[in-house]
């Protein structure tokens, strides 16, 4: 079942539609086709994401994420600008690297793809980006998070425009560092996943506690596979451990699963749970229903109700207007990588000339719905990563996007240039690299 449609508004809700019939049904999800035709298009994009079992939820919401940027460059042209014309194909890389890589290269072989965007597993991230730098293709990640694709394995081809996990580790660290003041706690305790991003989330955080001056004791770090069903060891694990905070970074339906089973127990009575990266998703905010459990501290890479600029207002209700729901992080991220795209090819005039390219992109500034006034993104020109501030905050009763009767509240706010990684850093972690080493630098003592 391919589909190919136009950027018009009303068309998204006949992909959508087919979308949620493909999951409910437990159908492995088609590719989809947006925006301009083969024929008429002046650069074609290969995005992959997400469509079916738990993560189903980050490409759905992509795909709208995609059809908003494409109908914002249609109304500039309909204005009397003339921003490029982009064709987007987006397919399930079913979380297999091997699989991504094939698809990837079928962009390259069947469609003409010049770019490439999106990827959720940072596992698979890290294979496409070797495919993109072999075959010379731009790749712009959308959603995985590893720092060690911008820092370690960053290369020309590679650029990143939504927060890594230092950016969130770099915010977790300063908030950890307030509440310390506050509670004066010391046990701290770690959990996730079993793969790059979780690792890398790990050391981030403690690299960033340590550059803080933050004492604490390490109690406990514990790795449950991607998708665990059950997280019962690790919680009884963890109680046992007896942290002051548990900092997770479980994403998705792993997140949602872990606090409905850690809540059957005695865990939030006796510890703080932190998820500084993905915990504030929306899908997180409507599985918690009513319940704000006691010492939930969170974030993520977009939110709805920050900040409370007129972009940000105008992004969420787009996108209801297109679907009847509110929007999950996925969407901003998604919608971020085309525009990106489309404003890089207007800057270097031609998108085929790569070097051009690569150069338009670096230090390109972005107008964002999650930036605060006062403040645009812009990607790093040494790492290709993105720098964006971040809201950390706590959760609390709010019925203005339903069904979701919570939201995150009592804003920590962390400025854009203090969550950057330093330039020592970053040496140290690529001449690791290039010394043999294939992990992360350990904090120094």
């Amino acid at each position: 079942m391919e589909m190919l449609t136009r950027p018009v508004s009303g068309c998204i809700t006949i992909i959508i539609a087919a979308f949620t019939l493909l999951v409910a049904n437990g159908a492995q999800a088609e590719r989809f086709e947006l925006g301009a035709s083969a024929d008429e298009a002046d650069a074609v994009i290969g995005c992959l994401y997400p469509m079916t079992g738990r993560s189903a939820t980050y490409g759905r919401d992509s795909i709208v994420g995609i059809q908003i940027a494409l109908d914002d460059l249609v109304a500039e042209t309909k204005a009397g600008l003339t921003p490029p014309k982009l064709r987007v194909i987006a397919d399930d890389p079913r979380s297999k690297a091997s699989y991504a890589v094939r698809l990837a290269q079928d962009f390259v072989a069947k469609d003409n793809a010049r770019f490439f965007c999106g990827i959720v597993s940072s596992g698979v991230a890290h294979a496409v980006s070797d495919l993109a730098r072999q075959e010379k293709i731009i790749m712009v990640g959308t959603d995985h998070a590893s720092s060690r694709l911008s820092i370690e394995a960053g290369h020309d081809y590679y650029f990143r425009v939504t927060n890594d996990s230092w950016t969130s580790m770099a915010a977790g660290a300063r908030y950890l560092r307030d509440l310390q003041k506050e509670t004066g706690w010391k046990r701290l305790a770690f959990v996730g996943p079993d793969y790059d991003y979780g690792h890398v989330s790990w050391t981030d955080l403690q690299l960033a506690l340590d550059g803080l001056g933050v004492e604490y004791e390490t109690v406990s770090a514990l790795w449950p596979k991607l998708y665990e069903p059950d997280y019962s060891i690790y919680i009884n694990a963890l109680q046992s451990a007896k942290p002051d905070v548990v900092v997770t970074a479980l994403w998705g339906g792993d997140f949602i699963a872990f606090i409905k089973q850690a809540s059957t127990t005695r865990f939030f009575e006796t510890t703080r749970l932190a998820n500084f990266d993905t915990g504030a998703n929306y899908d997180v905010m409507m599985a918690l229903g009513d319940q704000p459990y006691p010492g939930l501290i969170l974030s993520a890479r977009h939110h709805n109700n920050w900040p409370e600029t007129g972009r940000n207002k105008r992004f969420v209700a787009q996108f209801h207007d297109l679907t009847g729901r509110y929007p999950t992080y996925a969407a901003e991220g998604a919608y971020t990588g085309v525009i990106a795209i489309a404003r890089a090819i207007e800057k270097a005039g031609d998108a085929d000339d790569d070097r051009a390219l690569i150069k338009a992109l670096e230090g390109l500034q972005l107008a964002l719905p999650e930036d605060p006034p006062g403040f645009a993104s812009y990607i790093d020109p040494d790492t290709h990563q993105i720098v964006q501030a971040q809201a950390v905050g706590t959760v609390v009763h709010n019925e203005d996007f339903p069904p979701s009767k919570l939201m995150v509240g009592n804003w920590a706010i962390y400025d854009a240039e203090d969550l950057k990684p330093s330039k020592e850093m970053v040496k140290r972690r690529r001449d690791a690299v290039a010394g043999g080493s294939e992990a992360v630098p350990p904090p120094t003592p």
